[in-house]
């Protein structure tokens, strides 16, 4: 196994200051946290596979320790902007969850040469429209951010994504879901800065270009997510040729928080049938 001491630092990307931890030696491994979290979300899956990879993770602005700053910005530049900074040249797993998903697709489909593997962790195509119903709970959370209530945002939010669909909150993991909460809030506290104006990451949405991905696709889902999320899994697995899918069972949104140990199974299967 590869040494496992932490790099960390800001790289300067776009005029702001991108956080990122790197450890481990081989194959690079990059992680891409949800829209509701920060690179503490992978804390078990950077720790164990820094043993074999090249792991790194970082947040993305306005999360975590990136702090969001005024001007323009294209997510999938900041990544490919970080890993020439860290100077991660050959073929990259990537793995995403959520809004990192989305971005993980898109780098695959703009770099497609650099991806060896894409991983998609209750995730969909960015542009994928579907006609099902916007659970009520969402109501409340529009209701608690027009108010200026974060906190009460962060819960419900928590309660939406962790907890998910048929759990109540003291049926999970309790410190996962006391960190998910504090991930999520501290977004919320970057978000209501309206600082930055996101672009989007590619002229023609990935939903229209399933069929230029040929690198091994793993799609990922809780059995707790929300019922759009399992559809965009399957179609992923009807519109992506390489695509196989694995469900969680007691999770939800953020897999790898409920089940570290079963989700790491998951991601060391696929990785071993799939690489050289």
């Amino acid at each position: 196994m590869a040494e496992r001491r932490i790099h960390a630092g800001f790289a300067a990307i776009n005029n702001a200051h991108i956080y990122y931890e790197s450890a481990g030696e081989g194959q690079p491994f990059i992680m891409l946290h949800a829209g509701v979290a920060d690179h503490r979300q992978w804390d078990n899956e950077f720790a164990y596979f820094a043993g074999f990879y090249h792991a790194v993770r970082y947040d993305q602005r306005g999360f975590g320790k990136s702090e969001p700053v005024e001007g323009e910005y294209i997510l999938l530049q900041d990544l490919a902007v970080l890993l020439d900074y860290l100077h991660i040249e050959q073929p990259l797993i990537l793995m995403g969850c959520s809004m990192g998903g989305g971005l993980a697709m898109n780098f695959a489909l703009t770099h497609p040469a650099q991806v060896k593997a894409l991983i998609m962790v209750d995730s969909g195509p960015p542009g994928l429209e579907l006609d099902i119903p916007e659970p009520d709970a969402f109501k409340g959370v529009e209701k608690a951010f027009d108010a200026g209530d974060l906190d009460r945002v962060a819960e419900l939010e928590t309660q939406i994504w962790f907890d998910g669909i048929g759990r109540t909150p003291v049926q999970v993991d309790q410190s996962m879901r006391r960190l998910l909460y504090g991930m999520n809030r501290n977004a919320l506290s970057q978000e209501v800065k309206q600082l930055g104006k996101r672009l989007p990451d590619m002229d023609v949405p990935a939903v229209r270009r399933l069929g230029e991905l040929h690198m091994p696709v793993l799609v990922i889902v809780g059995s707790h997510d929300l019922p759009y999320m399992h559809a965009a899994a399957d179609y992923m697995l009807e519109n992506i040729p390489t695509a196989r899918k694995v469900v969680i069972q007691d999770a939800a949104h953020l897999p790898n928080m409920d089940h570290p140990v079963v989700f790491r199974q998951a991601v060391e299967d696929f990785l071993g049938s799939v690489l050289d």
